[in-house]
């Protein structure tokens, strides 16, 4: 990271606390979307020093308590507590480095945001139906489109897991095929995989002709003359993929990447899976997350207003 790149409030505090931002961001950081928002969340706290007039080791509890009450009046509670941990993480590492005395971000608290139900829109399973057998199986492209919405809904899997497999992700232990799943932090997940999904993933390695690349990408973009390339496709192509494909099929449009993972643990639950398994399979550490995921209750809800008779 070049010094000028270093925001103002740490670059001013002498080259330990500079450096010290520099291994935060590349040694502690592992995850890039996560350093992206943190760098991001950072470099507006220190403009907002900067413009105050404050330093870095002036800073204080007050200090931090009186910037998250700047940014509650401009951003949603989920914001202001990601920006908020960012600046929490960063001073916990200066500690540690010595830059400063203690973290003075510790005890301010972020605004109050409960959870109870995801904002994720979630697809029926005769909608979901629908749109994994609307792509063209007659292209490479459609085969391709097809098993990543498949490994998508039928492992739970997010799409920044699915696009980082490799071909050998997809592999057999005797009978039975799994997937390996990359996810954040460098940790791997293996999940069985379903009969469906099998069948649909063997169909595109089969037609793209793909088995024996091992080491290389499961699935790939595709060229000006439709032919597969050896380019990993990126998570921003699927989400534009599954946008064309929905308004296709005419389901709405507010439909994303996550909207599989929402929708493969609502079908699992309503025929009898447990919750506690769905975030196994998910891999979520607590069964809270998982829970945000559920829409099982959303037509008992309906069943219930359709009550009132007037």
């Amino acid at each position: 990271m070049r010094h000028h790149a270093i925001p103002t409030l740490f670059a001013a505090a002498g080259n330990r606390a500079a450096w010290r931002f520099v291994q935060f961001f590349t040694a502690e950081i592992r995850n890039a979307n996560t350093r992206r928002a943190y760098a991001r969340a950072v470099r507006q706290f220190s403009d907002w020093c900067v413009c105050h007039g404050v330093k870095l080791h002036r800073l204080n509890p007050v200090t931090i308590a009186a910037y998250v009450e700047d940014l509650g009046k401009r951003l949603a509670p989920p914001s202001v507590k990601q920006k908020l941990a960012a600046i929490r993480m960063l001073c916990d590492y200066l500690v540690l480095g010595h830059v400063l005395e203690m973290n003075p971000a510790a005890a301010v608290r972020g605004p109050k945001y409960v959870i109870r139900k995801g904002k994720t829109p979630v697809l029926t399973a005769e909608e979901a139906h629908s749109l994994l057998w609307s792509f063209d199986n007659t292209t490479i492209s459609g085969l391709r489109n097809r098993a990543l919405v498949a490994v998508m809904v039928y492992s739970f899997a997010r799409v920044g897991a699915v696009v980082q497999m490799n071909v050998e992700d997809y592999y057999a232990v005797g009978k039975r095929f799994w997937f390996r799943l990359h996810e954040k932090g460098g940790k791997f997940h293996e999940v069985p995989v379903h009969h469906s999904a099998e069948a649909i993933v063997d169909a595109y390695v089969a037609a793209a002709g793909i088995a024996d690349d091992r080491k290389g990408a499961l699935f790939r973009t595709v060229d000006r003359r439709r032919r597969l390339t050896t380019r990993r496709i990126h998570a921003n192509d699927v989400l534009r993929m599954i946008k064309r494909q929905a308004r296709k099929v005419q389901l709405t449009d507010r439909i994303c990447c996550h909207t599989f993972r929402a929708t493969g643990i609502t079908a699992y639950l309503q025929n009898g899976g447990t919750l506690e398994n769905a975030a196994r399979i998910a891999a979520h550490e607590s069964t809270r997350t998982t829970q945000l995921y559920n829409r099982t209750s959303d037509a008992v809800t309906l069943d219930e207003i359709e009550r009132i008779l007037i």
